[in-house]
């Protein structure tokens, strides 16, 4: 390249020729100070090229995010790439010829060093990314997805600029650096630095509840998450480097302030939904039916209300173990709930059988979405929840039971009669017929309902049953054998029943019903004895009082055969009762005349 070409425009426009110049440059520099004179004209001129080369440099940095654009031409966008790799390359030159001239006696530097000209490039990055945000902010033309509220708007035209430029520097802007730059993580921290400083400011305003949120959204979830991990950039931004937009005392102040607004929004919707529920119950309304079965929205409004808080919240506050201050409504919701229910079913209200199938709905929502919350509710929570709506249900499930259960009593006196013995009364057919009546009244009533309600009933039934056996004083063989002859039977045709129904999780009652009658059927004391603890093994609540009453029907037995019967099933009961899946029944089954015989 000739000297004329070495300065003045003729060079200096070729703009993605910035090294080859800036490499000449230097060269001249060199050949000018090795002289024992400089020409001061040829100074002056080298300063003059020196000048309109750092111009050159500092508008090919500027027009970064230009080279990047999408608007522009990709031969346009390739050129500009290529003369910013050019820049780049030239201002390292210019650094390295800085240090060459440290050291030296002062009049012998010229004038134009140090350059510096890595210090004004971070200076210039410093400036273009303060005033892209700016500009970002501003602009009125960029979609922000219609949000509300100035603050919201600016926050999110701010934060699509983040992203769209760390993008932009990822893909392509750091090739046009040398790796020991990082000039991606030289990007990342100054539009952190920007970026925070003017939500710090929006954060020390005093902000409306939605806006409050909406800055939580991007400090803790949006930028952390959606930008600086982005599948882009993951692994590529040094994060621990960067720290929260917000400081922690700013965060601590707007978490608890968007965490008192919601709990307080969220104990007013539910108040509301129980409130205009209750009303719709004492107004003598029936609920509608959908798929032909009575139906309620509640649940579904309350779960939807805590769901979309709980959501809103995991994105907003950083500790997820708040959460558990906006479950705490749930649980004095369902509280209230319950009491409503008791206080509604104890009036004289026409419509209360439709109204508490509508409820027992929703109790089987509840209990589905508290069994599937892992993570916001705490398991003392949910043990109390599941309480308060365990009882709710049999709040409801009374309300078709009670009615039954004085028929139960009736029909079952007849129980170990001399007419039930010889099969001439047929007092479970009886009550069947009678109970399958009363269940058409339940068509309405959702089927997964219907059938938890069979259940109970079912239970309800073999307990009034073997209650009534228990009461029973000794019989003799033969009444023990046709005793158990007609348990069997009756076993059987209640498990049927049962069965037909669509009930089909209790069938282990008639089991156990026809191992109680095995019991009584066996006269041989070391056969009752192997029974017995057979039937302690698969119940474990079988208490040793129950063993007294049970084996107090046989009179085959001696009360030595009893005492050995007795001390078999309790050297022989499960050590680790835990591992027994049998539900419990004796438990239920109070038999106090034989503890305080046992006693006496």
């Amino acid at each position: 390249m000739t000297e004329e070409k070495l300065h003045g425009e003729g060079a200096l426009g070729r703009a993605e020729q910035l090294e080859e110049v800036s490499r000449m440059l230097i060269i001249r520099e060199e050949q000018l100070f090795s002289q024992d004179s400089p020409s001061e004209e040829e100074e002056d001129l080298l300063q003059r090229d020196f000048e309109a080369l750092r111009l050159q440099l500092w508008m090919s940095v500027h027009n970064t995010f230009s080279s990047c654009s999408f608007s522009s031409s990709s031969s346009s966008s390739s050129l500009q790439l290529k003369v910013l790799r050019s820049a780049v390359a030239s201002i390292q030159q210019q650094e390295v010829q800085d240090r060459r001239w440290t050291g030296c006696p002062e009049e012998q530097v010229p004038v134009w060093r140090p350059q510096k000209c890595l210090s004004t490039h971070n200076s210039l990055l410093q400036n273009m990314v303060r005033d892209r945000l700016r500009e970002a902010a501003e602009d009125g033309c960029r979609d922000t997805g219609g949000l509300s509220t100035p603050l919201k708007r600016e926050v999110c035209r701010m934060g699509k600029c983040v992203k769209e430029d760390l993008l932009a520097v990822a893909k392509t802007v750091q090739d046009c650096y040398p790796p020991q730059m990082d000039i991606l993580n030289f990007y990342s921290g100054l539009f952190h630095q920007n970026f925070s400083a003017r939500l710090t400011e929006l954060a020390a305003s005093g902000l409306e509840a939605d806006d409050c949120s909406y800055l939580l959204l991007w400090t803790n979830h949006l930028y952390p998450h959606e930008i600086l991990n982005h599948e882009e950039l993951e692994g590529k931004i040094k994060t621990s480097c960067l720290g929260s937009l917000l400081l922690q005392v700013h965060l601590t102040r707007l978490e608890d302030q968007y965490l008192t607004h919601r709990q307080d929004k969220v104990k007013l919707w539910l108040n509301t939904a129980l409130r205009k529920e209750e009303e719709r119950w004492l107004s003598g309304r029936k609920p509608e039916l959908i798929d032909e079965y009575c139906f309620s929205p509640l649940a579904i409004d309350v779960i939807q209300v805590l769901d979309s808080s709980l959501t809103e919240l995991s994105c907003v506050i950083r500790e997820q173990s708040n959460a558990q201050r906006i479950t705490a409504h749930l649980e004095n919701f369902l509280s209230s709930y319950k009491k409503r229910v008791e206080r509604f079913v104890k009036g004289n209200h026409s419509n209360v059988l439709s109204v508490i199938k509508a409820q027992l709905v929703c109790e089987q929502q509840f209990r589905d979405y508290i069994t599937g919350q892992t993570r916001s509710l705490l398991e003392q929570q949910k043990r109390r929840c599941l309480d308060t709506l365990a009882a709710l249900k049999d709040c409801g499930y009374k309300c078709f039971t009670c009615p039954i259960h004085m028929q139960l009593k009736v029909c079952f006196s007849q129980l170990w009669t001399s007419v039930w013995l010889d099969g001439s009364l047929p007092v479970v057919d009886s009550l069947l017929d009678s109970l399958n009546q009363h269940l058409t009244d339940l068509t309405d009533l959702k089927p997964a309902c219907r059938q938890s309600l069979l259940c109970v009933l079912h239970q309800d039934l073999v307990l009034q049953y073997v209650k009534r056996m228990m009461k029973t004083r000794m019989k003799s063989r033969e009444q023990q054998v046709g005793g158990a002859q007609r348990m069997t039977e009756d076993a059987r045709k209640i498990n049927d029943f049962f069965t037909e129904g669509g009930c089909t999780e209790s069938l282990w009652l008639g089991e156990m019903l026809c191992s109680v009658a095995e019991v009584l059927r066996l006269q041989d004391p070391d056969s009752v004895q192997l029974e017995v603890v057979s039937l302690a093994r698969s119940f474990p609540d079988l208490s040793d009082a129950h063993v007294s009453a049970l084996l107090s029907l046989k009179t085959g037995l001696s009360a030595a055969d009893v005492r050995s019967v007795r001390r078999s099933v309790e050297e022989n009961r499960l050590l680790d009762v835990s591992t027994n899946q049998s539900p419990a029944f004796f438990s239920m089954v109070k038999v106090k005349w034989i503890n305080n015989k046992i006693k006496s």
